[in-house]
């Protein structure tokens, strides 16, 4: 059995939930990020950090009624790096590619 993709900086919990949200949509809002996974503030920020400086997502700071706002979206080393991990677990519990 290869483990050839197995990402253990993606494979925490939190951080497999914010790519497998990503991969499926083109931008996210750091609120709503939060919302999905009924996380605090301070915990997402701690995971989104390690996943920007890996380069897996991007991040954007906007402005919203005078407000700033921040979203998030997986780039294309995310988006790869996301996949083989999901292969290697795949293969990990036996299931097909």
């Amino acid at each position: 059995m290869g483990l050839s993709g197995f990402n253990e900086l993606i494979h925490a919990p939190n951080r497999l939930q914010i790519c497998a949200l990503l991969v499926v949509t083109a931008e996210m809002e750091f609120k709503a990020v939060k919302l999905q996974l009924n996380v605090s503030d301070s915990v997402l920020s701690k995971h989104m950090k390690a996943l920007v400086g890996a380069g897996y997502i991007a991040q954007i700071k906007r402005t919203r009624n005078g407000r700033p706002c921040t979203w998030f979206s997986i780039t294309e080393e995310g988006r790869q790096q996301f996949e083989a991990h999901v292969k290697a677990l795949r293969e990990i519990v036996g299931v097909g590619p």
